[in-house]
């Protein structure tokens, strides 16, 4: 994954939500007020799947991601 404030935000967004992912316009505030588009994140990781290590697929399965697993 390119983005550690991408796993950051949607831990924080599954935290909160109780699980379940953003829907793409989703927005995920960040400590220090950094704004991150979560939602487009997680379809963009989505879309580049087959090119994402075993690590960070796990990493998103961890978070409840059905398509990483």
């Amino acid at each position: 994954m390119r983005s550690k404030a991408g796993v950051e935000a949607l831990a924080r967004y599954v935290e909160r939500e109780g699980g379940g992912l953003p829907g793409r316009g989703h927005v995920e505030r960040l400590p220090g007020g950094v704004e991150h588009r979560t939602g487009v994140w997680i379809v963009n990781q989505k879309q580049r799947r087959g090119r994402l290590g075993p690590e960070q697929l796990a990493v998103l399965a961890d978070l409840g991601v059905d398509w990483a697993r």
